[in-house]
């Protein structure tokens, strides 16, 4: 299901059939899913919404809505770690929100709850490549956290929507990569690839916002990330024990950050 099929090409090429509808729209959802016998639920966030948390509430309420008209048999929803959570978690409560709204579907639910993505690190690679200093909310430095590249989280939530159905209560699946890591590994590894040394340094709690901000995120949706970061560096961000399985992506920190490198089109000096 996309907005825009013209920017598709890729899916069709891949030979998947496009479906035009709009996430807000609970009425053009049931009739895209209508007859279908699994769907997987994105529900995507808004760095730029002036109110981030009330159109993220929004769009679960519409999503929910639109499965509840057709309800299909079996039902992937990606979340976020923490997400059993329901309060003090900043962007993640959207995903608590999501889970506890597909609960009430007859349908065979499974959480993939994914782990902070890799990728993410990306909107500090050009600056910490440029001024030698990797600026860092993940708190303390040394503090070793779950992080997964995002395409390992697609991989695995497509082997698990293809599964048979699974009934009763609802499957949580945590996803997160072949091992954890820290602002210090960040950097570290950052430094091999680029060839100077990048030093990662704590950024003061009330720069936070200010600096989330000047990466083109609203203020609204930069308060969120702020006080996610806060209980993830409470340690309160993490498998919940006792509930569902862990799954691990293949891909490393090595090869995503090498990645990032290259998008960015940086050569490394000439030694």
């Amino acid at each position: 299901m996309v907005r825009d099929a013209s920017r598709a090409r890729e899916l069709v090429d891949l030979g998947c059939e496009l479906a035009v509808a709009d996430l807000t729209d609970p009425v053009a959802i049931g009739r895209v899913i209508e007859g279908a016998a699994a769907v997987q639920v994105i529900c995507p966030l808004d760095p730029r919404a002036a109110d981030a948390g009330g159109k993220a509430q929004a769009t679960v309420e519409a999503i929910t809505e639109g499965l509840r008209g057709a309800p299909p048999p079996s039902l992937l929803a990606i979340s976020d770690y923490g997400a059993e959570l329901d309060r003090g978690t900043g962007v993640t409560l959207a995903f608590h929100r999501l889970e506890q709204r597909l609960r009430e579907l007859p349908s065979s639910v499974t959480f993939v709850r994914s782990a902070e993505h890799m990728q993410n690190w990306g909107r500090q690679v050009p600056a910490a490549i440029e001024t030698g200093v990797l600026g860092s909310l993940h708190q303390p430095l040394s503090k070793r956290f779950p992080t997964v590249s995002a395409p390992d989280v697609g991989l695995i939530a497509a082997d698990l929507i293809a599964a048979p159905a699974r009934m009763g209560s609802p499957r949580v699946v945590h996803v997160e990569g072949p091992r954890r890591y820290s602002a210090l590994d960040v950097a570290t590894t950052l430094s091999g690839l680029a060839g100077r040394a990048i030093v990662p340094r704590e950024l003061p709690r009330s720069e936070w916002v200010s600096t989330l901000r000047r990466g083109g995120l609203s203020a609204s949706y930069a308060d969120l990330v702020a006080e996610l970061f806060d209980i993830h560096n409470a340690g309160l961000i993490d498998v919940e024990q006792g509930v569902g399985e862990i799954r691990r992506g293949t891909t490393d920190l090595h090869d995503v950050l090498a990645g990032l490198l290259g998008a960015s089109r940086w050569v490394p000096p000439a030694r």
